[in-house]
Protein backbone atom coordinates (compact mmCIF):
# COMPACT_ATOMS: atom_id res chain seq x y z
CA UNK A 1 0.00 0.00 0.00
CA UNK A 2 3.19 2.39 0.41
CA UNK A 3 4.13 1.63 -2.97
CA UNK A 4 0.97 2.69 -4.47
CA UNK A 5 0.61 5.69 -2.52
CA UNK A 6 4.00 7.06 -3.19
CA UNK A 7 4.11 6.07 -6.65
CA UNK A 8 0.75 8.21 -6.83
CA UNK A 9 2.27 11.42 -5.09
CA UNK A 10 5.28 10.75 -7.57
CA UNK A 11 3.24 11.16 -10.21
CA UNK A 12 1.61 13.96 -9.49
CA UNK A 13 4.70 15.91 -7.93
CA UNK A 14 6.06 14.94 -11.58
CA UNK A 15 3.17 17.05 -13.24
CA UNK A 16 3.34 19.69 -11.16
CA UNK A 17 7.36 20.15 -11.69
CA UNK A 18 6.77 20.07 -15.67
CA UNK A 19 3.96 22.30 -15.27
CA UNK A 20 5.91 24.63 -13.18
CA UNK A 21 9.03 24.46 -15.77
CA UNK A 22 6.17 25.22 -18.46
CA UNK A 23 4.56 28.44 -16.79
CA UNK A 24 7.99 29.60 -15.63
CA UNK A 25 10.77 28.08 -17.44
CA UNK A 26 14.00 26.51 -16.56
CA UNK A 27 17.70 26.68 -17.46
CA UNK A 28 19.63 23.74 -17.11
CA UNK A 29 22.77 24.93 -17.73
CA UNK A 30 23.51 23.00 -20.90
CA UNK A 31 19.76 24.04 -22.28
CA UNK A 32 16.83 26.66 -21.68
CA UNK A 33 13.41 25.87 -21.50
CA UNK A 34 12.14 28.99 -22.11
CA UNK A 35 8.32 29.90 -20.73
CA UNK A 36 5.05 29.35 -22.52
CA UNK A 37 4.63 32.94 -22.46
CA UNK A 38 7.55 33.88 -24.28
CA UNK A 39 6.66 34.41 -27.62
CA UNK A 40 10.65 35.67 -28.45
CA UNK A 41 12.35 32.72 -27.61
CA UNK A 42 9.63 30.16 -27.37
CA UNK A 43 6.46 29.61 -29.52
CA UNK A 44 6.19 31.49 -32.64
CA UNK A 45 2.99 32.89 -33.45
CA UNK A 46 1.39 32.68 -36.75
CA UNK A 47 0.99 35.73 -39.67
CA UNK A 48 -2.87 35.47 -38.94
CA UNK A 49 -2.26 36.33 -35.35
CA UNK A 50 0.59 38.83 -34.83
CA UNK A 51 1.93 39.68 -38.30
CA UNK A 52 5.25 39.83 -39.77
CA UNK A 53 7.26 40.35 -42.57
CA UNK A 54 6.14 40.13 -46.64
CA UNK A 55 9.10 39.85 -49.32
CA UNK A 56 8.36 39.87 -53.10
CA UNK A 57 11.34 38.75 -55.13
CA UNK A 58 11.75 38.94 -58.92
CA UNK A 59 13.17 36.64 -61.46
CA UNK A 60 16.60 38.39 -62.64
CA UNK A 61 16.42 36.62 -65.77
CA UNK A 62 19.47 37.26 -68.63
CA UNK A 63 18.59 36.83 -72.02
CA UNK A 64 15.13 35.79 -73.05
CA UNK A 65 13.14 32.46 -71.83
CA UNK A 66 10.05 30.70 -73.30
CA UNK A 67 7.40 31.00 -70.88
CA UNK A 68 7.19 27.51 -70.29
CA UNK A 69 10.55 27.63 -69.15
CA UNK A 70 9.95 30.53 -66.78
CA UNK A 71 7.01 28.38 -65.24
CA UNK A 72 8.64 25.61 -65.18
CA UNK A 73 11.73 27.38 -63.08
CA UNK A 74 9.24 29.21 -60.92
CA UNK A 75 7.83 26.61 -59.42
CA UNK A 76 11.53 25.86 -58.36
CA UNK A 77 12.21 28.71 -56.90
CA UNK A 78 8.90 28.74 -54.75
CA UNK A 79 9.89 25.04 -53.73
CA UNK A 80 13.62 25.83 -52.52
CA UNK A 81 12.33 29.18 -50.92
CA UNK A 82 9.77 26.55 -49.01
CA UNK A 83 12.22 24.08 -48.15
CA UNK A 84 14.31 27.06 -46.19
CA UNK A 85 11.44 28.09 -44.48
CA UNK A 86 10.91 24.27 -43.27
CA UNK A 87 14.26 24.10 -42.25
CA UNK A 88 14.13 27.40 -40.29
CA UNK A 89 11.20 25.56 -38.19
CA UNK A 90 8.28 28.34 -39.89
CA UNK A 91 6.28 26.26 -41.23
CA UNK A 92 3.23 28.80 -40.97
CA UNK A 93 5.39 30.89 -43.07
CA UNK A 94 4.03 31.32 -46.94
CA UNK A 95 5.30 31.17 -50.70
CA UNK A 96 3.11 31.75 -53.18
CA UNK A 97 3.81 32.94 -57.47
CA UNK A 98 2.63 36.35 -57.97
CA UNK A 99 2.46 37.23 -61.93
CA UNK A 100 4.75 35.57 -64.50
CA UNK A 101 7.84 36.18 -62.54
CA UNK A 102 7.34 37.40 -59.03
CA UNK A 103 7.35 35.38 -55.78
CA UNK A 104 6.15 36.77 -52.81
CA UNK A 105 7.13 35.48 -48.89
CA UNK A 106 4.99 36.05 -45.49
CA UNK A 107 6.86 35.15 -42.81
CA UNK A 108 5.22 35.78 -39.37
CA UNK A 109 6.50 36.72 -36.23
CA UNK A 110 9.58 38.79 -38.10
CA UNK A 111 8.48 42.20 -38.21
CA UNK A 112 11.83 43.52 -39.14
CA UNK A 113 11.72 42.79 -43.23
CA UNK A 114 15.93 42.71 -42.98
CA UNK A 115 14.90 40.06 -40.19
CA UNK A 116 13.05 38.14 -42.67
CA UNK A 117 15.54 38.47 -44.87
CA UNK A 118 18.17 37.18 -43.21
CA UNK A 119 16.28 34.19 -41.67
CA UNK A 120 15.11 32.96 -45.13
CA UNK A 121 18.67 33.37 -46.49
CA UNK A 122 20.39 33.94 -49.67
CA UNK A 123 18.03 33.75 -52.74
CA UNK A 124 21.26 33.38 -55.78
CA UNK A 125 23.10 30.69 -56.88
CA UNK A 126 25.45 28.45 -54.94
CA UNK A 127 28.45 28.21 -56.64
CA UNK A 128 32.59 26.46 -55.19
CA UNK A 129 35.28 28.48 -56.45
CA UNK A 130 39.13 28.14 -55.74
CA UNK A 131 41.12 30.93 -54.95
CA UNK A 132 41.79 32.10 -58.69
CA UNK A 133 37.97 32.53 -58.86
CA UNK A 134 37.74 28.80 -61.05
CA UNK A 135 33.97 27.40 -60.61
CA UNK A 136 34.65 23.81 -58.98
CA UNK A 137 31.03 23.22 -58.81
CA UNK A 138 27.45 24.19 -58.98
CA UNK A 139 24.91 23.88 -55.94
CA UNK A 140 23.08 20.97 -57.82
CA UNK A 141 26.45 18.95 -57.83
CA UNK A 142 25.59 18.59 -53.86
CA UNK A 143 23.26 15.47 -52.89
CA UNK A 144 23.15 16.69 -49.40
CA UNK A 145 24.04 19.08 -46.26
CA UNK A 146 23.74 18.38 -43.28
CA UNK A 147 24.85 20.14 -39.87
CA UNK A 148 26.04 17.47 -37.32
CA UNK A 149 27.86 17.34 -33.64
CA UNK A 150 30.40 14.39 -33.66
CA UNK A 151 34.10 13.92 -33.52
CA UNK A 152 36.23 14.03 -36.45
CA UNK A 153 39.66 12.74 -35.05
CA UNK A 154 41.04 10.33 -32.44
CA UNK A 155 40.49 12.47 -29.60
CA UNK A 156 36.74 11.41 -29.45
CA UNK A 157 35.88 15.31 -28.74
CA UNK A 158 32.73 16.35 -30.92
CA UNK A 159 32.46 19.31 -32.81
CA UNK A 160 29.76 20.72 -34.83
CA UNK A 161 30.56 20.56 -38.43
CA UNK A 162 28.97 20.34 -42.24
CA UNK A 163 28.61 17.48 -44.10
CA UNK A 164 28.18 17.33 -47.55
CA UNK A 165 27.68 14.36 -49.94
CA UNK A 166 28.71 15.03 -53.69
CA UNK A 167 27.20 13.53 -57.05
CA UNK A 168 29.61 11.50 -58.26
CA UNK A 169 30.60 13.96 -61.23
CA UNK A 170 30.79 16.70 -58.47
CA UNK A 171 33.08 14.16 -56.47
CA UNK A 172 35.32 13.70 -59.07
CA UNK A 173 35.60 17.27 -59.90
CA UNK A 174 35.90 18.12 -55.88
CA UNK A 175 38.90 15.53 -55.50
CA UNK A 176 40.83 17.10 -58.14
CA UNK A 177 40.39 20.39 -57.15
CA UNK A 178 41.32 19.78 -53.23
CA UNK A 179 44.17 17.70 -54.71
CA UNK A 180 45.39 20.69 -56.68
CA UNK A 181 44.75 23.24 -53.62
CA UNK A 182 46.55 21.27 -50.91
CA UNK A 183 49.52 21.06 -53.04
CA UNK A 184 49.62 24.91 -53.13
CA UNK A 185 52.55 26.58 -51.50
CA UNK A 186 50.85 30.33 -52.05
CA UNK A 187 48.58 29.86 -49.65
CA UNK A 188 45.75 29.20 -52.56
CA UNK A 189 44.07 26.11 -50.40
CA UNK A 190 40.85 27.35 -50.06
CA UNK A 191 37.60 26.06 -51.64
CA UNK A 192 35.25 29.08 -51.28
CA UNK A 193 31.62 28.52 -51.33
CA UNK A 194 29.70 30.91 -52.86
CA UNK A 195 25.78 32.98 -53.10
CA UNK A 196 25.23 35.72 -55.11
CA UNK A 197 28.82 36.37 -55.40
CA UNK A 198 29.74 36.76 -51.62
CA UNK A 199 31.41 33.73 -49.99
CA UNK A 200 29.74 32.39 -47.42
CA UNK A 201 32.43 30.25 -45.97
CA UNK A 202 35.79 29.00 -47.41
CA UNK A 203 37.50 26.32 -45.37
CA UNK A 204 41.00 25.41 -45.67
CA UNK A 205 42.26 22.22 -47.67
CA UNK A 206 44.82 20.52 -45.58
CA UNK A 207 48.23 19.30 -46.79
CA UNK A 208 47.25 15.30 -45.81
CA UNK A 209 45.20 15.48 -49.32
CA UNK A 210 48.28 16.70 -51.62
CA UNK A 211 48.12 13.08 -52.82
CA UNK A 212 44.86 11.96 -53.36
CA UNK A 213 42.50 14.90 -53.00
CA UNK A 214 39.64 14.49 -50.48
CA UNK A 215 37.81 11.45 -52.30
CA UNK A 216 34.38 9.45 -51.92
CA UNK A 217 31.92 12.01 -52.60
CA UNK A 218 31.66 13.00 -48.28
CA UNK A 219 33.25 16.33 -47.43
CA UNK A 220 33.36 17.66 -43.57
CA UNK A 221 33.79 21.04 -42.77
CA UNK A 222 34.91 21.69 -39.57
CA UNK A 223 35.69 25.33 -38.12
CA UNK A 224 34.33 27.45 -35.18
CA UNK A 225 31.13 26.25 -35.56
CA UNK A 226 28.06 26.93 -33.37
CA UNK A 227 25.20 24.53 -33.25
CA UNK A 228 22.90 27.44 -34.83
CA UNK A 229 26.07 28.43 -37.70
CA UNK A 230 27.01 24.87 -39.01
CA UNK A 231 22.85 24.58 -39.21
CA UNK A 232 22.56 27.83 -41.18
CA UNK A 233 25.78 27.01 -43.49
CA UNK A 234 24.23 23.45 -43.68
CA UNK A 235 21.24 25.10 -44.67
CA UNK A 236 22.69 27.57 -47.88
CA UNK A 237 24.56 24.68 -48.97
CA UNK A 238 21.48 22.29 -49.12
CA UNK A 239 18.78 24.16 -50.64
CA UNK A 240 21.35 23.68 -53.92
CA UNK A 241 21.05 26.15 -57.35
CA UNK A 242 18.33 28.60 -57.71
CA UNK A 243 17.63 28.54 -61.63
CA UNK A 244 18.44 32.13 -61.54
CA UNK A 245 19.12 34.85 -58.94
CA UNK A 246 16.19 36.79 -57.58
CA UNK A 247 16.21 40.67 -56.96
CA UNK A 248 14.08 42.02 -53.88
CA UNK A 249 11.29 44.27 -55.34
CA UNK A 250 9.30 45.07 -52.19
CA UNK A 251 9.90 44.14 -48.27
CA UNK A 252 7.12 45.51 -45.87
CA UNK A 253 6.00 44.64 -42.44
CA UNK A 254 2.30 43.64 -41.77
CA UNK A 255 -0.12 43.67 -38.65
CA UNK A 256 -2.11 41.00 -37.53
CA UNK A 257 -5.15 39.47 -40.04
CA UNK A 258 -7.04 38.15 -36.87
CA UNK A 259 -4.88 39.59 -33.85
CA UNK A 260 -4.37 38.45 -30.23
CA UNK A 261 -7.59 39.04 -29.81
CA UNK A 262 -8.87 35.83 -31.98
CA UNK A 263 -6.25 33.88 -29.83
CA UNK A 264 -7.26 34.99 -26.70
CA UNK A 265 -10.84 33.86 -27.40
CA UNK A 266 -9.26 30.38 -28.86
CA UNK A 267 -7.83 29.94 -26.05
CA UNK A 268 -10.64 30.70 -23.72
CA UNK A 269 -12.87 28.49 -25.96
CA UNK A 270 -10.06 25.69 -25.30
CA UNK A 271 -10.03 26.00 -21.67
CA UNK A 272 -13.64 26.16 -21.39
CA UNK A 273 -13.95 23.20 -23.28
CA UNK A 274 -11.29 20.92 -21.04
CA UNK A 275 -13.29 22.08 -17.89
CA UNK A 276 -16.38 20.41 -19.15
CA UNK A 277 -14.69 17.36 -20.49
CA UNK A 278 -13.52 16.77 -16.87
CA UNK A 279 -16.51 17.62 -15.25
CA UNK A 280 -18.79 15.44 -17.17
CA UNK A 281 -15.42 12.83 -17.08
CA UNK A 282 -15.98 12.88 -13.21
CA UNK A 283 -19.99 12.83 -12.89
CA UNK A 284 -20.04 9.62 -15.52
CA UNK A 285 -17.18 7.80 -14.43
CA UNK A 286 -16.27 8.95 -10.26
CA UNK A 287 -12.53 8.10 -9.69
CA UNK A 288 -11.30 7.06 -13.11
CA UNK A 289 -12.91 10.33 -14.41
CA UNK A 290 -10.35 12.03 -11.87
CA UNK A 291 -7.95 10.17 -13.13
CA UNK A 292 -8.54 10.81 -16.81
CA UNK A 293 -8.52 14.21 -15.93
CA UNK A 294 -4.79 14.11 -14.30
CA UNK A 295 -4.14 12.16 -17.17
CA UNK A 296 -5.63 15.20 -19.22
CA UNK A 297 -3.63 17.62 -17.92
CA UNK A 298 -0.53 15.98 -17.98
CA UNK A 299 -1.50 15.53 -21.74
CA UNK A 300 -1.34 19.64 -21.84
CA UNK A 301 1.59 20.41 -20.23
CA UNK A 302 3.54 17.77 -22.59
CA UNK A 303 2.39 19.39 -25.54
CA UNK A 304 2.95 22.86 -23.88
CA UNK A 305 6.41 22.00 -23.34
CA UNK A 306 7.29 20.29 -26.91
CA UNK A 307 5.60 23.56 -28.94
CA UNK A 308 8.11 26.01 -26.40
CA UNK A 309 10.81 23.66 -27.02
CA UNK A 310 10.60 23.04 -30.69
CA UNK A 311 9.43 26.32 -31.41
CA UNK A 312 6.38 25.17 -33.53
CA UNK A 313 4.70 28.33 -35.33
CA UNK A 314 1.33 28.60 -33.76
CA UNK A 315 -1.83 29.74 -35.99
CA UNK A 316 -5.18 29.31 -35.50
CA UNK A 317 -5.33 25.77 -37.23
CA UNK A 318 -2.61 24.50 -35.08
CA UNK A 319 -4.41 25.71 -32.39
CA UNK A 320 -7.61 23.24 -33.45
CA UNK A 321 -5.30 20.55 -34.18
CA UNK A 322 -4.61 20.59 -30.51
CA UNK A 323 -8.09 21.02 -28.84
CA UNK A 324 -9.18 18.11 -31.43
CA UNK A 325 -6.43 15.94 -29.86
CA UNK A 326 -7.69 16.84 -26.74
CA UNK A 327 -10.93 15.25 -27.53
CA UNK A 328 -9.06 11.96 -28.99
CA UNK A 329 -7.49 11.67 -25.58
CA UNK A 330 -11.18 11.35 -23.92
CA UNK A 331 -12.48 9.52 -26.24
CA UNK A 332 -9.68 6.43 -25.74
CA UNK A 333 -9.95 7.05 -22.07
CA UNK A 334 -13.87 6.46 -22.07
CA UNK A 335 -13.60 3.24 -24.14
CA UNK A 336 -11.91 2.02 -21.48
CA UNK A 337 -13.82 2.91 -18.45
CA UNK A 338 -16.73 1.49 -20.26
CA UNK A 339 -14.59 -1.74 -20.79
CA UNK A 340 -13.27 -1.35 -17.18
CA UNK A 341 -17.59 -1.21 -16.23
CA UNK A 342 -18.84 -4.05 -18.14
CA UNK A 343 -15.55 -6.26 -16.61
CA UNK A 344 -17.05 -5.05 -13.13
CA UNK A 345 -20.37 -6.01 -14.28
CA UNK A 346 -19.25 -9.51 -15.34
CA UNK A 347 -18.07 -9.96 -11.51
CA UNK A 348 -14.18 -9.56 -11.69
CA UNK A 349 -12.47 -7.65 -9.19
CA UNK A 350 -11.03 -3.84 -9.50
CA UNK A 351 -7.41 -5.17 -10.21
CA UNK A 352 -8.71 -7.59 -12.55
CA UNK A 353 -11.21 -5.25 -14.57
CA UNK A 354 -8.45 -2.96 -15.13
CA UNK A 355 -6.32 -4.92 -16.72
CA UNK A 356 -8.86 -6.94 -19.03
CA UNK A 357 -10.40 -3.40 -20.16
CA UNK A 358 -7.53 -1.94 -21.12
CA UNK A 359 -6.62 -4.97 -22.85
CA UNK A 360 -9.57 -5.18 -24.50
CA UNK A 361 -9.55 -1.10 -25.45
CA UNK A 362 -6.35 -1.02 -26.55
CA UNK A 363 -7.03 -2.58 -30.30
CA UNK A 364 -9.59 -0.80 -30.76
CA UNK A 365 -7.61 2.94 -29.44
CA UNK A 366 -4.70 2.02 -31.45
CA UNK A 367 -6.58 1.09 -35.03
CA UNK A 368 -8.50 4.67 -34.78
CA UNK A 369 -5.45 7.12 -33.58
CA UNK A 370 -3.15 5.48 -36.38
CA UNK A 371 -5.92 6.27 -38.82
CA UNK A 372 -5.94 9.62 -37.44
CA UNK A 373 -2.34 9.78 -37.15
CA UNK A 374 -2.46 8.93 -41.15
CA UNK A 375 -4.60 11.71 -41.90
CA UNK A 376 -1.80 13.78 -40.41
CA UNK A 377 1.18 12.83 -42.21
CA UNK A 378 -0.63 12.98 -45.67
CA UNK A 379 -1.99 16.66 -44.36
CA UNK A 380 2.19 17.16 -43.15
CA UNK A 381 3.51 16.33 -46.83
CA UNK A 382 0.99 17.29 -49.23
CA UNK A 383 -0.12 20.53 -47.56
CA UNK A 384 1.15 23.83 -47.26
CA UNK A 385 1.47 26.80 -44.68
CA UNK A 386 -1.08 26.49 -41.78
CA UNK A 387 -2.20 23.31 -43.09
CA UNK A 388 1.08 21.76 -42.32
CA UNK A 389 1.07 23.69 -39.12
CA UNK A 390 -2.40 21.81 -38.27
CA UNK A 391 -1.17 18.42 -39.32
CA UNK A 392 1.81 18.91 -36.66
CA UNK A 393 -0.05 19.88 -33.98
CA UNK A 394 -2.82 17.28 -34.42
CA UNK A 395 -0.13 14.32 -35.15
CA UNK A 396 1.76 15.04 -31.87
CA UNK A 397 -1.18 15.25 -30.07
CA UNK A 398 -1.86 11.87 -30.82
CA UNK A 399 1.67 9.97 -29.88
CA UNK A 400 1.25 12.23 -26.17
CA UNK A 401 -3.05 11.56 -26.23
CA UNK A 402 -2.21 7.80 -26.48
CA UNK A 403 1.14 7.83 -23.83
CA UNK A 404 -1.36 9.26 -21.51
CA UNK A 405 -4.14 7.47 -21.64
CA UNK A 406 -2.78 4.27 -21.74
CA UNK A 407 0.16 4.84 -19.49
CA UNK A 408 -0.84 7.33 -16.47
CA UNK A 409 -3.90 6.66 -16.80
CA UNK A 410 -3.02 2.76 -16.42
CA UNK A 411 -0.63 3.91 -13.64
CA UNK A 412 -2.25 6.11 -11.53
CA UNK A 413 -5.84 3.66 -11.78
CA UNK A 414 -3.39 0.54 -10.39
CA UNK A 415 -2.21 2.75 -7.80
CA UNK A 416 -5.63 3.35 -6.17
CA UNK A 417 -6.56 -0.22 -6.73
CA UNK A 418 -2.86 -0.84 -4.10
CA UNK A 419 -4.21 1.48 -1.31
CA UNK A 420 -7.02 -0.65 -1.09
CA UNK A 421 -9.98 1.68 -2.25
CA UNK A 422 -11.95 -0.92 -4.20
CA UNK A 423 -15.73 0.29 -3.93
CA UNK A 424 -17.15 -0.69 -7.50
CA UNK A 425 -19.23 2.20 -6.86
CA UNK A 426 -16.42 4.53 -7.32
CA UNK A 427 -15.54 2.38 -10.54
CA UNK A 428 -18.93 4.50 -11.64
CA UNK A 429 -20.13 0.28 -11.69
CA UNK A 430 -23.34 -0.78 -9.50
CA UNK A 431 -23.07 -3.36 -6.96
CA UNK A 432 -24.90 -6.57 -8.56
CA UNK A 433 -27.60 -7.81 -6.61
CA UNK A 434 -27.79 -11.68 -7.26
CA UNK A 435 -32.41 -12.51 -7.51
Amino acid sequence: MKKSILKFVCTLLVIALLGFTLLHGVDLGFAQIPSITNTEDGIRLGLDLVGGSIITYQADIEGEMAPEELSQNMDIVVDMLRQRLDFQGLFEANVYQVGEDQVTVEIPSVSDPEEAVQTLGSTAQLQFLDDDGNVILEGNEVESATAEYQPIDSTGIRYNIVVLQLTDEGAEKFAEATKKAAQSTDGKNHINITMDGQTISAPQVGSQYAETGITGGEVIISGDFTAESAGQLANNIAIGQLPFSLKQVEMRSVGAQLGMDALTSSIHAGVIGVILVMVFMILVYRLPGVVSCIALLLYCILEGLVLVIFRVNLSLPSIAGIILSIGMAVDANVVIFERVKEELRAGKTIKSAIDSGFHRAFAAILDSNITTFIAAVVLYFFGKGTITGFAITLGLGILLSMFTALTITRTLLNSLVGMKITNIKLYGARERSDA
